[in-house]
């Protein structure tokens, strides 16, 4: 009898980091880190982010990552839907950035920040307006708390992907130093539960 399929993604929200400890380079090192290990993942971009790190977004293209799209200015989307337009205009600046700077159209793939809006049908109908879906994720580790070391973090990761069994989406970011440690040692145990790596694009079926 075959083994039982393990499929995960490991996702990345690509944004300004909302805390100081952001070691510089992080970013690049968990590329470097996915890289070595024969990884492709989903990177979710800030468009901000993507004027302030046009190589690094670029080479997340050009590494094989799929691309989504993590607003302009990682605002609270529910706090758009008095002002759609408002709304689009953030759509709309997100997309020309990650366009312009890594290369790749990030429709349909979408994150609302904090995960904030995923289960509002007002926020979902207007991303779909756009040609957007949401994409949100079964595995949270709170990798943004300061005292989340590599090890604690890799190690939920683990149990998390365990848990939820085959088509597990991860949460993790690109600034904390943590998530940079963690990145071989998620892989390296994941690899030991016989999982394999996909990318968003890859699953039928996605936490919306």
């Amino acid at each position: 009898m075959s083994e039982p399929t393990l499929r995960v993604a490991l996702t990345f929200d690509a944004e300004h980091p909302d805390r100081p400890w952001c070691p510089p380079g992080n970013a690049e090192r968990i590329l470097d880190a996915l890289a070595d290990r024969g990884v492709r993942a989903t990177f979710f971009i800030q468009g901000r982010w993507a004027e302030s790190q046009p190589a690094c977004a670029r080479r997340i293209v050009a590494d094989g990552h799929l691309v989504g799209h993590h607003s302009h200015h990682h605002a609270r989307m529910p706090m758009f839907l008095g002002d759609l337009g408002g709304f689009r205009v953030d759509i709309e600046a997100g997309r020309r950035a990650i366009v312009e700077h890594a290369g790749a159209d990030p429709r349909p793939w979408f994150r609302c920040p904090f995960g904030e809006g995923h289960d509002d049908p007002r926020v979902v109908d207007a991303l779909a307006e756009l040609g957007y879906r949401n994409v949100h994720w079964n595995v949270e580790l709170e990798d943004w708390e300061p005292w989340r070391t590599g090890d604690a973090i890799a190690a939920d990761c683990v149990a998390g992907v365990r848990d939820h069994g085959d088509g597990a989406v991860v949460l993790l970011h690109t600034w904390p130093g943590g998530t940079g440690d963690a990145i071989g040692p998620i892989i390296s145990g994941l690899r030991a539960l016989g999982a394999t790596f996909v990318r968003v694009d890859d699953l039928e079926e996605l936490p919306a």
